[in-house]
């Protein structure tokens, strides 16, 4: 290969890259191309003969930045969708270059060093079992996955049932149960192991789960069971009661598995733990990098604290791989054996914040979610409607179709992105705060934008 053939190539790259994120905080968030738009510009077919690296780079920037949506501005709030730390991206662009298939540690010990030390910082931070099980997956559905996939096999060994040798006909039948808030991933990750959806066993209006409710349910049936419990509701933010939830469900002999994509990362500020006391005592919880830590897409974690579950349920095994040392091979913890060094972003966001900038980071956005509902409270005619616990906050106007207008008109002024959605059979407009510049001054814009976008709606009639 030439020595400088990535020359121009990654200087074009780097251009348009700077350009784009020196623009996002400012730009309209919305995308202002149709995928057919996007396509059209790129050229629907594939031609005959090839063209030059540097050249399709830059036809790729130009044709698809109209149809980019900026999640990275700090007035995004749409999705639960973090920004991006600048150590992680760094490391990402070097993850690309280095180009490491990170699934063993004998051919890529340095991806596997780096990812070991982020596992081991990750839990330390978290306040989880030092011993356990760490893996880098694409997102919070995988991690949710990994774990259940964990969970399943144990509960059934302890059943007298071999599910990683004999499958699942004939097995025990395993109980999967949840509040009724439960997430979509988590139910994707139930039926995507083959339990099925979870029943669901009651919750209080701000998503708690019934810990009365589970314990009757529990009571009810006898055999494996694995019950899910939630931190961080996405429509209110609200966490389970962990403390009297993981009692009950040990004392069934249950696996509690905590589904935490966003919520999970409470437990690293000192000021904000109390939202997730007695968590630590549970088998295995998900989460995702790319939402409160901040680090580019894609980037979910799965936590076991019965490391062996973990690799039982996901560890590859074949005679051109190699024999399984004392250390556990990145591709024992998750379901891929193929993959780039997703854990390379976290460490490098961990070492540039450190412990105290972690907390800094999430005691910030939920005072940027305090401060929304406070400035969104005081707007005529809309109603803050769920309790700010953390990072999330839902408002509703007088009815549902004002309340799905002002989806829209936020939409279309460009300034502020936020999510519709339905609670309690209800339109609600979900702010999600969950980018690291959502600061107050992002705060008073977002407001001002409500407020602008609610005067322009009311002068319509």
């Amino acid at each position: 290969m030439p020595d400088d053939e990535y020359t121009e190539v990654l200087t074009i790259a780097d251009r348009h890259a700077r350009e784009w994120l020196n623009s996002v905080a400012e730009r309209p968030i919305a995308a202002s191309a149709t995928p057919e738009e996007v396509q059209a510009a790129l050229g629907v077919e594939l031609a005959d003969e090839g063209r030059d690296p540097a050249d399709v780079v830059d036809a790729l920037a130009e044709a698809i930045e109209p149809g980019l949506i900026a999640m990275s501005s700090p007035r995004f709030y749409g999705f639960v969708i973090g920004g991006i730390h600048p150590a992680a991206l760094g490391a990402d662009w070097l993850v690309s270059a280095w180009d490491q298939n990170t699934g063993s540690r004998l051919p890529t010990p340095g991806a596997a060093a780096v990812e070991e030390l982020a596992a081991r910082w990750l839990l330390d931070v978290l306040g989880l079992p030092a011993a356990s099980g760490v893996g880098f997956v694409t997102g919070g559905t995988t991690a949710n996955l990994s774990c259940v996939l964990a969970a399943r096999g144990h509960v059934l060994r302890r059943a007298g049932w071999d599910v990683e040798r004999d499958g699942l006909h004939g097995a025990p039948r395993v109980r999967f149960l949840a509040g009724d808030s439960v997430h979509s991933s988590m139910v994707l990750a139930g039926r995507m192991a083959g339990l099925g959806a979870p029943r669901t066993v009651g919750a209080d209006h701000e998503g708690r789960i019934d810990v009365d409710g589970l314990a009757r349910a529990l009571a009810e049936g006898e055999g494996p069971a694995i019950v899910a419990l939630q931190a961080g509701d996405v429509h209110s933010g609200a966490f389970d009661d962990f403390r009297a939830a993981i009692a009950i469900a040990h004392d069934a002999g249950a696996w509690v598995h905590v589904d935490g994509a966003f919520g999970l990362w409470a437990g690293a500020s000192p000021s904000l733990r109390h939202l997730v006391a007695g968590y630590e005592a549970a088998d295995s919880w998900a989460t995702d990098a790319h939402k409160t830590l901040n680090v580019p897409y894609d980037c979910g974690i799965a936590i076991v604290a019965d490391e062996t579950a973990m690799t039982s349920a996901l560890g590859a095994h074949a005679a051109y791989l190699p024999l399984p040392g004392a250390v556990a091979d990145p591709y024992d913890h998750t379901p891929e054996l193929s993959r780039r060094a997703r854990g390379i972003p976290v460490w490098a966001t961990l070492r540039s914040l450190g412990r105290s900038g972690v907390a800094d980071l999430v005691d910030g956005l939920a005072a940027a979610a305090r401060g929304l509902a406070d400035g969104l409270a005081r707007v005529p005619g809309l109603e803050v409607v769920n309790d700010v616990a953390f990072t999330q906050v839902c408002v509703a106007a007088e009815g549902d179709e004002r309340t799905t207008a002002l989806a829209d008109g936020l939409l279309a002024d460009g300034v502020v992105w936020a999510s519709p959605s339905r609670w309690h059979d209800r339109a609600v407009v979900r702010f999600a705060v969950s980018n690291r510049g959502t600061d107050a001054t992002a705060v008073s814009r977002t407001i001002d934008a409500v407020e602008r976008v609610r005067a322009e709606l009311a002068a319509r009639g």
